[in-house]
Order: C-alpha cells, then sequence, then structure tokens
C-alpha cells in the first residue's frame, strides 16, 4: 500500500491574494500545512495551520484589497462562497448589513491520494456509509477519494451532488481529483435535496456522494434514495455518533428515535422504567465512521446495533483505526486488552438500577494532598502514591475530571488497570467489558458501580471512596459482592441482548460470556422462557452458554 499522495493548485489561490500579503506568506517555510488565509477589513491578515495562526505583515486590509480579491474571482453564490476554476480551493465572503464584502476565508483544496485505505473493506461491501467529525478534521477530502475509487477502481456509476462546487471544485470542468464519477451542481444549497433525487430518476446511478447533509428534508431524501437500492457516500457534522442521536433533524440518518412505553411485565424484565427510548426504523446509513483526525477514525460496522447499545446506555463495540506514516492501517480491536486498557465509550442513557449501599468500597492510602491535574502520569510517582488512581468503564472521564477539579480532591484517572485503586462504572458498561471484570477480580482491585454516568452521581461516588480512606475494606469480601449480585445481573443481561438482538431477529447462535455454573443456570432458565434451547460448553471456568435459534 503507498504512502500518501497530496495536491493543492497553491500557486492558483496566492496569486489571488494582495500583494503585501503574497510578500509575507513567501516567508513562511510551511506551505504544506497552510489551512487557510483570513482577510478581514482594517485588520492584519493571518495564516492559519493546524493548531496555530500567523500574522502577515503588518500592514492591515483596506477596501480595495478586497475589491482586487473579489474581481479576480468573479460572482459569489447564494452560500457566499467562491472557486478557483478547476482547482479546489474555496473562497468564503462576509458582508455587513448593506451585503458588501468586510471579509475574505481563502480555504487551501487539496487532493490526498491514500486515506481510503482506512474504509477499503467498507466500500467493497456496498452498503450506504457515513462519515462524521468537527469541521477541518477532513470529511470532503476523504469523500473526494473514495468518489475516485468507486468510480475507476471499483468501476461504479458515481455521481457527486455537488452543492457548493467543494467536492470537485469551481467550473463546469470537475477536478481529476474524483477521477471518472460524474458531478452534478446545485444552484443554492436549499435545493440540495431536489438535486438528490433527480439524480436517481434521471441518471441511474449505482453511487451517490453527498457533502453535509444537514436538514430534515436531504436526510428524507437520503432514506428515499437508499430504500431504491443506491448506495450513498455522504458526511454529517457531528463529533460522534451519540451527538446524531440526539440531533432531531438528522437522527433519521442512523434510524431515528421515538418514545416506547412498556407494559409493568415488560419493563421489570426490563430493569428499565417504564417509558424508554427505542430506534425507530432501520438507518439509512448501515456503516459509519467517526473521524476523530486525519489519521484516527473510529468504525462503526453496524450503525443499528450502536444507536440500541446507546440507547440502552451500554457501551457499544467500536473499532479504532489508524493510517500508519507508510500508508498502511493499524486497527484496534474493541475489547483489545492485552495492551494498555482504554476508556470505553460514553454511555448516552443510564439504567434505573443502583448498586446496594455497601457492597462496594476501595482501600484508600492514609495520607492524601490536593491535586491540581486529575490526570495521573505514568513517571510521576509522588501522584501515583498520594492519590486515588480511578479506572472508568463505561463513565465519562470529562465528568470525573470535573468533579476532581471542582473539589480539587486527591484523585486522577489512570488508563492501565495495573494502575487503578478502584474501577468506577456503571452497570451496563460492567457487563459488556467482562475481561476487564475478570482482571479487576484476579488483580483484587475492587469495582465501584453507580446508577448513572451523571456529574451528581460521580461527585457521590467519589465522596464515598475518599471518606473512606482510613477503613480499607477486606478485599476478599468485595470480590464475593461482586461476583455475586451483579455477575448475575450482567449474565442474564447479556443473555437478554445476546437473544433479542441476534438469535430471534438473525437467527444466528450466540457463544456467551464464560459464567459460573450458577449464572449458567439462571441463563438457561432464562433462553427457556424464550422457547428457545441452549448448550454448555467448554471446561472448568471456560464452560459457557450457546444459545441456538428457534
Amino acid at each position: 500500500m503507498g504512502t500518501q499522495r497530496v495536491t493543492d493548485d497553491l500557486d492558483r489561490l496566492l496569486g489571488l491574494l494582495p500583494q503585501s500579503v503574497q510578500v509575507a506568506l513567501s516567508l513562511e517555510a510551511s506551505h504544506d500545512q497552510l489551512l487557510e488565509v483570513v482577510l478581514d477589513l482594517g485588520r492584519i491578515p493571518e495564516a492559519r495551520y493546524p493548531g496555530r495562526a500567523s500574522a502577515l505583515g503588518d500592514r492591515a486590509i483596506t477596501r480595495d484589497d478586497l475589491a482586487d480579491v473579489v474581481d479576480k474571482l468573479g460572482r459569489f453564490g447564494a452560500d457566499n462562497r467562491a472557486g478557483i476554476e478547476r482547482t479546489l480551493h474555496r473562497i468564503s465572503a462576509i458582508r455587513n448589513r448593506q451585503g458588501e464584502i468586510v471579509g475574505l476565508t481563502c480555504r487551501v483544496g487539496r487532493a490526498v491520494f491514500g486515506t481510503v485505505a482506512m474504509v477499503r473493506d467498507l466500500l467493497d461491501s456496498a452498503q450506504s456509509l457515513l462519515l462524521m467529525g468537527r469541521p477541518g478534521v477532513g470529511k470532503t477530502t476523504a469523500l473526494r477519494e473514495i468518489a475516485r475509487v468507486l468510480a475507476d477502481e471499483m468501476q461504479r456509476r458515481v455521481v457527486v451532488i455537488d452543492t457548493s462546487n467543494e467536492i470537485a471544485g469551481d467550473g463546469d470542468i470537475p477536478h481529476p481529483a474524483i477521477g471518472r464519477a460524474r458531478r452534478m451542481q446545485v444552484s443554492s444549497p436549499e435545493h440540495q435535496h431536489q438535486v438528490m433525487i433527480e439524480a436517481v430518476e434521471n441518471h441511474m446511478p449505482e453511487v451517490i456522494v453527498i457533502d453535509e447533509i444537514g436538514t430534515e428534508l436531504e436526510a428524507m431524501a437520503a432514506r428515499t434514495i437508499a430504500e431504491r437500492g443506491v448506495m450513498l457516500v455522504a458526511t454529517a457534522h457531528g463529533n460522534a455518533l451519540a451527538n446524531l442521536i440526539k440531533n432531531p433533524t438528522l437522527s433519521d440518518l442512523v434510524g431515528g428515535i421515538q418514545s416506547v412505553t412498556l407494559g409493568d411485565d415488560e419493563a421489570r424484565r426490563r430493569r428499565t422504567q417504564k417509558t424508554v427510548l427505542e430506534r425507530a426504523a432501520e438507518p439509512t446509513f448501515p456503516l459509519a465512521v467517526e473521524m476523530h483526525s486525519r489519521h484516527r477514525w473510529s468504525i462503526h460496522a453496524d450503525v443499528a446495533a450502536t444507536v440500541d447499545q446507546l440507547l440502552r446506555g451500554q457501551q457499544p463495540r467500536v473499532e479504532q483505526r489508524e493510517l500508519t506514516s507508510e500508508g498502511g492501517m493499524r486497527r484496534f480491536e474493541p475489547e483489545d486488552l492485552k495492551g494498555p486498557v482504554r476508556r470505553p465509550s460514553i454511555a448516552v442513557a443510564s439504567s434505573s438500577l443502583s448498586p446496594s449501599p455497601g457492597s462496594l468500597s476501595a482501600p484508600i492510602p492514609p495520607s492524601l494532598s490536593p491535586l491540581d491535574s486529575p490526570n495521573c502520569q505514568p513517571g510521576d510517582e509522588a501522584v501515583r502514591t498520594s492519590a486515588l488512581q480511578v479506572l472508568c468503564c463505561g463513565i465519562t472521564p470529562q465528568l470525573v475530571e470535573q468533579a476532581i477539579r471542582r473539589h480539587r480532591w486527591p484523585a486522577c484517572l489512570v488508563d492501565d488497570l495495573c494502575d487503578a485503586d478502584v474501577v468506577l462504572s456503571v452497570r451496563q458498561g460492567l457487563g459488556r467489558v467482562s475481561a476487564l471484570r475478570r482482571q479487576a477480580k484476579d488483580q483484587h482491585v475492587p469495582i465501584l458501580v453507580i446508577k448513572a454516568d451523571t456529574l451528581p452521581q460521580i461527585e457521590r461516588a467519589l465522596e464515598r471512596l475518599l471518606s473512606r480512606r482510613d477503613s480499607a475494606p477486606d478485599p476478599s469480601s468485595i470480590r464475593v459482592e461482586l461476583s455475586g449480585h451483579d455477575d448475575e445481573l450482567a449474565g442474564l443481561e447479556e443473555c437478554r441482548l445476546a437473544i433479542e438482538q441476534v438469535v430471534m431477529p438473525q437467527a444466528r447462535p450466540v457463544e456467551l460470556v464464560p459464567r459460573t455454573e450458577r449464572v449458567r443456570g439462571m441463563q438457561a432458565e432464562l433462553v427457556n422462557r424464550y422457547r428457545l434451547r441452549c448448550d454448555v460448553f467448554g471446561q472448568a471456568e471456560h464452560c459457557r452458554l450457546r444459545v441456538f435459534p428457534p
């Protein structure tokens, strides 16, 4: 697999800028890292790079400077954007109340070849793919190369819906970065959904590529296209799938959310409140990618399952992928605990169950002192010996850090179970990471289970742990409590989810996590209630239940 290759036609963009700005930019050495040049009336021009900004000269921008740039560009569209023909650069205007241009953002557009290695296997599946991430993380760049690979290498009929000419560049001839893919321009952003439908009806595409789905009409058009059997590749703003679920405008892309009232028996069986949130339909996009940076992505290979888990407050299985400097790809499996323990994903819903009072406590060092930082560095021995080391499981780390900073508590977060004094978890998070639970038991690390992933619950838990620093309990009593009540609940919940989400709807057998004989008996009883059959496999501590479809 080759390394990344970048083309940007930067000279054509720099040629539009005022002469004084061009001279100042010529003194900068990091042209390959340049993101954009900002020209604001009455201010010093500015060049922006990843993580920093640099002033360009000492002369403020005048109205004549802005007018010269606009004259070279031509007409701006309804979205206040203009481009340079057959390049990927984008110039956006800021106007005053009278409609006059008082600022320009000249963004550098680059064609990057090599990022598609991160999702090549997903493209082979021919399922619709959604890319998410904050602005500037490279969504459009990835979209551009995906269109080229689908059209040139995979010989698919690809149509790009290019609302602002950002994917294929300005002008009537598309940029070579999209290969043989065809491009449909959109007269104004509010007509994007109409052009999406027109592309399907008139041009018989196998794949439609869309940048920035942002309205309810566009989300509805995407679902209509997907139901006609056309593959979609699109982007949407939002850092993670959890953000999309909470967005009422775009939640339909991942199946939509509806409130359901359960009967008394069902609520008791699920151990939840009677009113719960559930997914309303199948997702428009079965595959999703969270782009954390240009080289690190999270892959959701089953969006429906991920949404269901998030709504139940459980930890979703997310595969991490990184692009190496050689152009290869490195994967991190969701439950790979051979290396340092990673913090599980954030739960967006909470359980109605609460732990038994006094069931778990953590041994606290006798002498503690306030800390300014809630994070423990592996080499800081002073911090490691004086603070409560907390490992999060299904808990939002930012909330724990906020609680520690607010009260200046002598505690800090760690990433490795070997460094932890206690594991702080919600019940669902603990049930999904069985390997971590077994390791905690073997290493005599207590686990404190709280009701919900909220700041008040976390503050009460930390206060309780720190208040018991003078009376550390017997670790053996902790392990008995953990391996008893909590393990039974986790085993039953795992069995129920396997039956309801895999065995019955997909007619596939599922092998559960190894459990004690008592828990396996309870799981087998639950299987019988669903009129299914099961059997025991493995020996000694590896004995586990396998559930078969009807």
